[in-house]
């Protein structure tokens, strides 16, 4: 599991949403996601971090984000991608808190951004 403490070594994934996501987007959620809500997720090293977040990963979270909530299947299809690769992939994306899923299992993405900052004084 990645910690925010590891912040200081260098690498930090912030996501943020500048619209509230309502149960009807989540019915299986209780409760609203607030306003400039972030997430910080955290690597050791760039290594860490393009293995967690590699190109195909980027690209679903792209190609989700523009065409909403959807099946893995409709997902692996519309990427012309293996459905155990995209599954895989929506998984470890689930992990980091990424993409979500609606109640009848949907894959979104509920943030309007997903940065990543590299701090170069953290690497003397």
């Amino acid at each position: 599991m990645l910690h925010p403490s590891m912040i200081e070594h260098g690498f930090m994934i912030a996501t943020r949403t500048a619209s509230v996501i309502h149960s009807s987007v989540c019915p299986a959620r209780r409760h609203r996601i607030s306003m400039d809500r972030f997430a910080p997720l955290s690597f050791s090293d760039s290594a860490q971090l393009f293995r967690e977040l590699t190109p195909a990963r980027l690209a679903l979270l792209e190609h989700l984000k523009k065409d909403g909530p959807q099946s893995i299947y409709a997902l692996a299809k519309q990427l012309g991608r293996n459905y155990s690769n995209v599954h895989a992939d929506v998984r470890k994306l689930m992990e980091h808190h990424l993409i979500d899923k609606t109640e009848d299992q949907q894959v979104f993405v509920p943030w309007d951004d997903v940065e990543i900052h590299l701090s170069l004084s953290a690497a003397e």
